[in-house]
């Protein structure tokens, strides 16, 4: 389980979130909803350790990790897989160069064997000599998808990882999702601005509005929820 308490974070003064509490659970799918400027992707960047806040604790599995403004368990350590929405692939490494990466970094041993079923995985074998601007949107994604499982994270944070797809290319890219939530035993932390893409794979929805909480539950508490901005979020 990841929980953050009272976590503040400000930029130039400015809230972005504010004194918010959450609790994601083990073993399941998180959608952060909002809108732009809502905190989804700073909640991300602080559960990481990429950030840290003013004030607040974060907890992962009950261990403090960051205690107001001071990094208890760096970013390394924490056994987290990050899903940039810009991807950030090295354009100069080819399919399996990428994948490899985080493998070579950590001196891991039998890296070809994880590579090669990461590229099985998500069908990609064909791919693994080319380089990402060689490569479709949908193909980037799953190269993205690849190189962070490919490290046996326990959690998985995923920034509006399908924002640049067609919607074609998100229907086969969230069918992925679906099929990582049932194979590997991670927890998810998905943000998106899409009510719709949030339902299609959520087993928790965490709608934010100005850096607070406005509601949080399963998709049928979300969809009949009685909060007037929630209500008018999910609407269109």
């Amino acid at each position: 389980m990841i929980e953050l308490k009272n976590i503040h974070q400000a930029y130039d003064q400015k809230p972005v979130l504010q004194d918010l509490n959450l609790s994601i659970p083990s073993n399941q799918l998180t959608c952060l909803l909002g809108s732009s400027g809502s905190g989804k992707s700073t909640i991300l960047r602080v559960i990481s350790g990429l950030e840290i806040p003013q004030t607040g604790q974060v907890l992962i599995d009950g261990r403090v990790v960051t205690d107001s403004e001071k990094i208890i368990v760096p970013a390394s350590e924490r056994n987290i897989g990050f899903i940039f929405q810009d991807l950030a692939l090295w354009p100069h490494f080819t399919v399996y160069e990428n994948i490899a990466f985080g493998l070579q970094e950590q001196k891991k041993s039998h890296v070809k064997e994880s590579v090669m079923e990461m590229l099985d995985f998500f069908s990609l074998r064909k791919y693994h000599n080319k380089y990402p601007h060689q490569l479709s949107g949908g193909q980037k994604q799953l190269v993205a998808i690849a190189r962070s499982l490919v490290l046996n994270p326990k959690f998985l944070l995923m920034d509006e990882p399908l924002s640049d797809l067609d919607v074609k290319l998100k229907r086969k890219m969230l069918d992925y999702i679906h099929i990582l939530k049932k194979k590997f035993d991670m927890t998810i932390v998905y943000v998106t601005h899409d009510h719709k893409e949030a339902f299609d794979i959520a087993d928790q929805v965490v709608v934010l509005h100005q850096g607070n909480i406005e509601a949080a539950g399963t998709v049928s508490e979300i969809k009949n929820s009685s909060n007037e901005y929630v209500r008018y979020f999910v609407t269109f």
